[in-house]
């Protein structure tokens, strides 16, 4: 089948910030790109200020300017529901995908579309990134439920995530595609040039922890791992790069206790899009310590600037990074990922991870989940 002629894409874009918007915005400029009518409709609010655990959810960047990006949504207003679902139905595009990565918004946007539904006319494709949350809540499998009842058909990022979906229907259609490359950070710039520019010493080496901190992301793993006297030895210094979404206070004791206050560097502050390759291209090696996880955007982002990574062996995680050929992959254990640093530095792998990285990285493309919800429909 052809790509579909008009596309809306219901979720987060401009002026919302994160992952998410930058994944939606990157795939409807494929869209566009491929020749269809494609925008977005964003959210006029998203979480109630109650329920959101960062400090801001709206971008400081300047609006895209080639995205048409309508605010219309309110994810707690069930007479906006109606009135956006009543709108679309009219609209009548070909395909509405929907990126689904929380219970939470299961009502507001399975509501949506199954007003869309009623013309007849319009596919509602889901790409999924978590059906089961990593933080569990109660009526969490009801929502989930109500949401894949909602649609067409569904696309899962990780193979352990397209297991999931077995567990809420069986009848409709879904397919496998991995996360696409986060390709729209700008060019790697060399290391010394992302070093002056974050001002951090060029005789040490950096170790990078990037993205929203969470529990469930393991970096409690990480400096306790930094505790290891090895790394102690070898000039090492632990970067982490993003802002706290729970609390900073056990975190903050761990590195008291271990006196880890000169080996790690915490900038803890959302880091815009423009800023993004400073801290991938100052860093040797990117790891990603998770409890639990599905599939990580911040592994496309690694990939895109050639970075090794260490990650935990979790949920989808494993299928995306080739032990011993672009990093390696280790239990969530404190002392395995020390181990595995201390490898990577003793055996000077970094070049040729780099190198390995910038071949596996070519699988991971846009047009492939273009052409895999395109096979859906």
């Amino acid at each position: 089948m052809k790509t579909p002629r008009n596309v809306v894409l219901i979720g987060p874009a401009h002026p919302l910030r994160g992952g998410l918007a930058t994944f939606n915005e990157r795939l409807i400029r494929e869209y566009r790109a491929n020749g269809s009518d494609a925008c977005i409709y964003t959210f006029s609010l998203q979480y109630p200020s109650l329920l959101f655990p960062g400090k801001t959810q709206i971008s400081s960047e300047p609006a895209p300017r080639d995205l048409p990006i309508y605010i219309k949504v309110n994810s707690i207003n069930p007479f906006n529901w109606i009135k956006t679902g009543l709108e679309l139905r009219k609209l009548r595009p070909d395909l509405v995908i929907v990126k689904f990565w929380m219970p939470f918004m299961a009502p507001c946007f399975g509501t949506i579309c199954r007003i869309i539904r009623g013309n007849n006319h319009s596919r509602i494709i889901t790409i999924i990134d978590n059906i089961i949350p990593h933080e569990h809540r109660p009526g969490d499998r009801l929502l989930s439920s109500y949401w894949i009842g909602s649609v067409d058909g569904c696309v899962a990022m990780s193979k352990s995530v397209l297991d999931d979906l077995g567990k809420f229907d069986t009848t409709k259609p879904k397919l496998f595609c991995p996360h696409p490359l986060y390709d729209n950070f700008g060019d790697p710039i060399p290391k010394h040039e992302a070093l002056q520019r974050l001002k951090l010493d060029p005789a040490s080496h950096y170790v990078l922890f990037f993205g929203f901190i969470r529990d469930y992301k393991g970096l409690d793993l990480l400096l306790e791992a930094f505790a290891d006297e090895r790394l102690r030895r070898m000039k090492i210094r632990l970067l982490v790069a993003g802002e706290f979404y729970c609390d900073p206070k056990p975190f903050q004791a761990i590195i008291a206790r271990h006196h880890l206050d000169d080996l790690v560097i915490m900038s803890n502050d959302f880091i815009p899009d423009s800023r993004v390759l400073n801290y991938f291209c100052a860093a040797d090696l990117v790891v990603q310590p998770y409890k639990s996880a599905t599939q990580s955007g911040v592994t496309q982002i690694a990939y895109h600037f050639n970075k090794p990574m260490i990650i935990t062996d979790v949920g989808g995680l494993a299928e995306f990074v080739p032990d011993g050929k672009v990093g390696y992959i280790v239990n969530p254990d404190p002392a395995e990922i020390a181990s595995a640093i201390v490898r990577f530095y003793d055996e000077n792998r970094e070049s040729e991870f780099s190198a390995n990285a910038a071949l596996e990285k070519q699988k991971y493309s846009w047009g492939n989940m273009v052409e895999t919800i395109d096979k859906l429909l």
